[in-house]
């Protein structure tokens, strides 16, 4: 309701707006340091809507031009970045400057008290609006933030997903195999390494790394993970690697420490190098090769020369006793030397195999027929044990006979006329067992670790090569083949033989060569 005070306070508002905008401006560039850094332009306006808004709202009780002003303020306000006490104490600084000029104009204390405390409730009223408008803005500045960072987490889900995806196709379409080991065990793996070690992938997960580890490899391969794991450090290894079947192939293993799902894992990629390994042994028995037949044509060209001169001696000179003897043991020197040059080129050959499947017993009987002159001739007594029920199994028969041939050859040579010799087929639970049993001289137990060593022999002229190349086919066939002398006189030569040529025969004798010699994956 107007009455008197209201007409005189707009009167004294009116004649004071433009000298209170003024300090207003004024105090407050000078009072609050960010807002020096506005335009005085613009502060001049905005005060002065200010003023006026106070004016209607405290002489009319009309807040739309304060509500107005307020809102544009708090615009203002989130843009510049200004703080809620900076815009309290510029809305104060009101108060500071009109309190003076109504004590000046108004007369009487019941007036003075009544003006300020309309002038007090709208500031009041203004704060707390702009407070409240504050607030509305900075709890939807936080909702849109909220809002938005929904969005950002949900987009960058969206995007792991898909980084995981691919990622795991990657992995699974890689031919290396590729696994990730934590505290020892397999925690993850993709198909390949699954098809390189013969295991399903729920095989695999879980169980010790050491156990696709062939127990050559296993001492090399565990010494490397001694060490504590450092984030970065790489180990990269050769080793055996066993499958499933209990065959072994050579494996390149590079092993990263890193993290994994929060923890110390190592990540590995195994590679199969079985067929580098071949290349390699293949070049490798190529050059010794090359430098076996060079040395055999550089030994065999005199060696032919000296054969036929001695042979021209024997039959054009008159020569007789001693002298007829010596040029004899001169010929059968020269053709032994010819002999050995020609094992020294068998046993440098690359070996190829034809595994087909042959029965043990005519592959024996064969070998016997071979031998049979050498046989009558010292009066041998040959035994057969044979038992029913002996299968059929994986072999090159052709190599195989030679292996039989020379062990039959070594027992006939070392057993007395009238001697005997015993020979057994028996089936073990994975493998065939050949036994050729004689009561000859024996081995001398500081000789037996090397009588399948190349070039080792205790005969007078033997040259050392014969049971070196039977060792050699045998263990290509993935069996194995030792000598143990007997209690009652005589040796014991057995050849184990598998029913089943595992997948990485013949290539044992090439790892061999790489790893050392490690034990037969079967029993003996």
């Amino acid at each position: 309701m107007k009455n008197d005070m209201t007409v005189r306070l707009q009167n004294i508002l009116q004649k004071h707006h433009d000298a209170i905008v003024h300090e207003w401006n004024v105090r407050l560039r000078g009072d609050v340091s960010r807002y020096s850094s506005r335009p005085f332009e613009e502060l001049h306006w905005t005060l002065s809507e200010l003023a006026y808004g106070n004016f209607d709202a405290i002489t009319r009780n009309d807040l739309q031009r304060l509500n107005a002003i307020i809102e544009h303020i708090g615009t203002i306000r989130e843009k510049a970045g200004f703080t809620l006490p900076e815009v309290q104490n510029a809305l104060e600084l009101y108060r500071t400057i009109l309190i003076p000029i109504l004590e000046r104009e108004v007369r009487g204390k019941a007036a003075f008290r009544e003006l300020v405390e309309r002038m007090n409730y709208y500031l009041a009223y203004a704060i707390n609006r702009l407070s409240e408008y504050f607030q509305e803005i900075h709890e939807k500045g936080i909702k849109d933030y909220a809002r938005t960072l929904e969005a950002m987490v949900e987009m960058r889900t969206r995007e792991l997903a898909e980084s995981e995806r691919k990622y795991r196709q990657l992995v699974e379409e890689i031919r290396d195999g590729y696994f990730v080991s934590q505290n020892g065990k397999i925690a993850f793996a993709n198909q390949a390494f699954c098809d390189m070690h013969g295991y399903a992938l729920d095989e695999v997960i879980g169980t010790d790394y050491k156990d696709f580890v062939a127990p050559d490899s296993l001492n090399e391969v565990m010494g490397l993970y001694q060490d504590p794991m450092e984030d970065g450090r790489e180990e990269q290894y050769v080793y055996l690697r066993v499958r499933k079947d209990g065959s072994r192939l050579p494996t390149e293993n590079k092993v990263t420490y890193t993290q994994y799902q929060g923890e110390a894992a190592g990540i590995g990629i195994c590679r199969d190098i079985t067929e580098r390994m071949r290349d390699r042994e293949a070049e490798r028995m190529a050059h010794i090769g090359q430098l076996t037949a060079s040395l055999a044509h550089e030994i065999r060209n005199p060696l032919s020369s000296a054969k036929m001169s001695i042979k021209d001696l024997l039959r054009n000179l008159s020569v007789s006793g001693n002298d007829k003897r010596r040029l004899e043991i001169l010929a059968n020197e020269v053709a032994r030397v010819d002999r050995l040059v020609t094992e020294m080129l068998d046993f440098a050959k690359p070996i190829r195999f034809e595994f087909k499947p042959t029965e043990i017993w005519p592959l024996i009987d064969s070998c016997l027929e071979a031998l049979d002159a050498k046989i009558r001739e010292k009066k041998v007594n040959i035994r057969k044990s044979r038992v029913r029920g002996i299968p059929r199994i994986p072999l090159d028969r052709e190599k195989m006979e030679q292996v039989i041939l020379n062990v039959l050859l070594n027992s006939i040579e070392a057993v007395p006329e009238g001697g005997r010799i015993t020979i057994s087929v028996t089936n073990a639970k994975v493998n065939m067992r050949v036994k050729i049993s004689d009561n000859g001289t024996g081995i001398n137990s500081e000789d037996l670790p090397y009588i399948f060593d190349p070039f080792f022999s205790t005969k007078r002229k033997g040259i050392g090569l014969g049971l070196a190349n039977a060792k050699k086919v045998v263990e290509a066939h993935g069996g194995s083949v030792d000598a143990w002398p007997l209690v009652s006189g005589g040796t014991r030569v057995t050849i184990a033989l598998p029913f089943k040529v595992p997948p990485s025969r013949p290539l044992d004798i090439i790892l061999w060569h790489h790893f050392g010699n490690p034990k037969p994956s079967f029993e003996h």
